[in-house]
């Protein structure tokens, strides 16, 4: 990494037609409002990290979060239908069309983005 993107971050965060970030939000209490926040660059990353901390698909709502505007994400990108989350390479194959030209068999224009994911 070189020092101007360690100061400017990765170059496909400037990219406004990819989500800036990932959000997974889980309400708190049923018909409340209020939710926990799991976040991360990538979705593959937010999708390990929830998996690792024992959060089904069915729990939560994914959420691009784009320059000016965020989108929720159908499950169906994310999960199979028996509600298991999709991990690579299968994330990423479900996400080439939703994403088309950005994930290809052999290029991610998220690879320069950190993986890791964070919450509460």
């Amino acid at each position: 990494m070189s020092l101007l993107e360690k100061i400017l971050g990765p170059k496909s965060k400037y990219d406004r037609t990819i989500p800036y970030t990932y959000e997974a939000r889980i309400r708190i209490l049923e018909g409340s409002e209020e939710y926990n926040s799991y976040s991360s660059d990538t979705i593959c990353g937010l999708v390990e990290y929830l998996h690792r901390n024992d959060i089904k698909p069915e729990e939560v709502q994914i959420i691009e979060v784009y320059q000016g505007h965020e989108s929720p994400i159908d499950v169906k990108l994310f999960a199979t239908p028996d509600q298991l989350w999709l991990f690579k390479p299968d994330i990423c194959r479900s996400f080439e069309e939703h994403y088309k030209g950005h994930i290809q068999e052999n290029t991610c224009s998220f690879k320069d983005r950190d993986c890791k994911g964070s919450g509460p």
